[in-house]
C-alpha cells in the first residue's frame, strides 16, 4: 500500500491511496469465511461452504467492502501520522466510487483543505477594553420596589390603583348608554388593573371607590385579545369574539397590593435568614446584588470585543475555499451551485473564529475536564428549573438532570464547547491588558446599538 499526497495550493491539496492485490487479499478471504460461519447456505454446515462458493454468492460486494475499508482506514492514518489540520472531511476526487472488479490494483484520490497557519499571542500586549456597569441609584429603586411588590400581600382597598384586582358586576350597554336588553350581564366578575396596563379603560378605573360605576369597553381593554374578554365578562371565547360594545362596570370589592414592609421577616425573605439586619444592610446588599447581576453583562460583553481584537490580530485568513464550497454541498442537500456562494460567505466568519479559537486553546494550554462538563451541566439544569420559576431546587434534583444531560450526545457536545468558551475567555482576560472603563447602562447599551447600524 502506498500513499502519497500532492499539494495543489497553500491550503489545499490530493492524497491518493494505491492498493496492490496483496493490501487486500488476505483481509478478502477473512470476511469470506465469516461469512460462511454465520451464514446458513443451504446444503452445508456453518464453516464448511467451500471458498469458492462464497466468492461467487458474496465476493463482489466483500471485495468492495474490504477496498474501501482499507482505503479510509490508511487515508485518516496517513492524516494523523503526518499531524495534518484539516478542514471538513476528505472528498473524493474520483469520477466514480464503483470498483472495477476486473483490475487487481486500485488507486483513490482524495481532495483536502488544510487548516491555515495562524500566528497569534495571547499576552499583554494586547489590550481589550472592559466595561463594568456602574449601579446607579434608579438601578437599586427598581429592585428595591421590584422585592417589596414580590413580598407583599393583597389587602382591601378604597380607591382603584394599577395594583388593583376590581371586583364586581357588568351589563352591556347601548350606543347612546343605556343598558341593552338581553345583553352580556354578570354579576360576578373581576378585572386586574395590571392586564389592562397601557390602555384608556384603565384611566377610566383608577381612582374610583366601591360603589363607583364605569363605563368602560372590554374589547380596547383586552387589546383584542379574546380570551382576556371571555374572562372580563365570564363569558365562552366564541361569545366573546363578537364583543364590540362598552359595558357598565359596578365596583362592589377593591383589592390592593400592599408592599412589603422593611422588617426582618422581609429581610430574610429576600436574601436568607440573618443575612441582613438593617435597612442600610439591605440596601447595601441590593447594590452588591446588581453588580453581581451586571458583572454577567460585562463578561458578555468582554467576550465581543476579546473575539474582535483576536480576529483583527490574526489577521486575513487564507482558506480552502473551492474545498469548502464543494464540502458544503455534499454535507447539505439544501445547498446547491446557486446559493453555494452566498451559503459560504455566510458560514466563514464562524469558520475564522473557530480557527483562531483552537489556536489560543492550544496557546493557552486550555483543557476541559470531566469536572468542568459537570459544572456547566449543573448550571444549564438550574437555568432550566429558574426558567419555569422554581428556586432553591433540591441538590439531588440538580444532579439527576446535569447527569441526563452528560449522557445525552448533543447536549454533551453543546456543554463541552460552552466550557471551552468559558475558560477560553476567563484565560484571554487573565493573560491581556484589560482597559477598564465604568459606563452607565445607558452607555452600555449603545455599545451594541452601534453594532446594529
Amino acid at each position: 500500500m502506498n500513499v502519497t499526497m500532492e499539494k495543489t495550493g497553500n491550503v489545499s491539496g490530493i492524497i491518493t491511496v494505491s492498493l496492490t492485490e496483496q493490501d487486500y487479499q488476505d483481509k478478502v478471504k477473512k470476511d469470506l469465511k465469516t461469512i460462511g460461519q454465520k451464514h446458513h447456505i443451504d446444503g452445508f454446515r456453518a464453516g464448511k461452504v467451500p471458498e469458492g462458493l462464497l466468492r461467487k454468492m458474496f465476493g463482489k460486494q466483500v471485495l468492495a467492502d474490504v477496498i474501501n475499508r482499507e482505503t479510509v482506514d490508511a487515508l485518516f492514518k496517513y492524516i494523523d501520522d503526518n499531524k495534518l489540520s484539516i478542514l471538513g472531511e476528505p472528498l473524493s476526487a474520483n469520477d466514480t466510487k464503483e470498483v472495477d472488479f476486473s483490475q487487481k490494483d486500485y488507486s483513490f484520490s482524495f481532495e483536502v483543505g488544510f487548516a491555515p497557519e495562524i500566528d497569534i499571542e495571547v499576552d499583554k500586549n494586547l489590550t481589550i477594553p472592559y466595561y463594568t456597569i456602574t449601579v446607579d441609584d434608579d438601578m437599586v429603586k427598581r429592585q428595591d420596589d421590584a422585592f417589596a411588590r414580590r413580598y407583599g400581600s393583597q389587602v382591601k382597598g378604597e380607591k382603584v390603583d394599577g395594583t388593583a384586582l376590581v371586583k364586581g358586576s357588568v351589563v352591556e350597554l347601548n350606543a347612546d348608554g343605556t343598558v341593552k336588553e338581553n345583553g352580556i350581564s354578570t354579576e360576578n366578575t373581576i378585572i386586574s388593573m395590571e392586564y389592562v396596563s397601557g390602555t384608556e379603560e384603565r384611566d377610566k378605573f383608577i381612582g374610583k371607590a366601591v360603589g363607583d360605576k364605569v363605563v368602560f369597553n372590554p374589547k380596547s381593554a383586552g387589546k383584542g385579545n379574546v380570551a382576556d374578554v371571555a374572562s372580563m365578562l365570564n363569558i365562552e371565547k366564541e361569545q366573546a369574539e363578537n364583543v364590540d360594545s362598552d359595558f357598565e362596570f359596578t365596583i362592589k370589592e377593591i383589592i390592593v397590593l400592599k408592599l412589603a414592609e422593611k422588617n426582618q421577616e422581609f429581610f430574610d425573605e429576600v436574601f436568607g435568614k440573618d443575612v441582613v439586619k438593617d435597612e442600610a444592610g439591605y440596601f447595601e446588599k441590593l447594590r452588591e446584588m446588581i453588580a453581581n447581576q451586571l458583572k454577567l453583562d460585562s463578561n458578555y460583553r468582554f467576550t465581543i470585543d476579546a473575539r474582535n481584537v483576536l480576529t483583527g490580530k490574526a489577521g486575513a485568513i487564507e482558506l480552502p475555499v473551492e474545498f469548502l464550497k464543494k464540502w458544503l454541498k455534499k454535507t447539505n442537500e439544501k445547498i446547491n451551485d446557486e446559493n453555494v456562494d452566498e451559503e459560504y460567505e455566510r458560514m466563514r466568519p464562524a469558520a475564522e473564529w473557530q480557527l483562531i479559537k483552537e489556536k489560543a486553546v492550544n496557546k493557552l494550554g486550555i483543557k476541559v475536564e470531566e469536572d468542568d462538563l459537570k459544572r456547566e451541566a449543573r448550571m444549564l439544569a438550574a437555568q432550566q428549573f429558574a426558567q419555569y420559576g422554581m428556586a432553591n431546587v433540591p441538590e439531588e434534583y440538580i444532579d439527576k438532570y446535569a447527569k441526563d444531560f452528560l449522557d445525552n450526545k448533543e447536549y454533551r457536545q453543546r456543554l463541552l464547547d460552552k466550557a471551552v468558551d468559558d475558560k477560553l475567555f476567563a484565560a484571554v482576560k487573565d493573560n491581556v491588558t484589560l482597559e477598564e472603563k465604568a459606563v452607565s447602562v445607558e452607555e452600555f447599551n449603545k455599545l451594541f446599538a452601534s453594532e446594529e447600524k
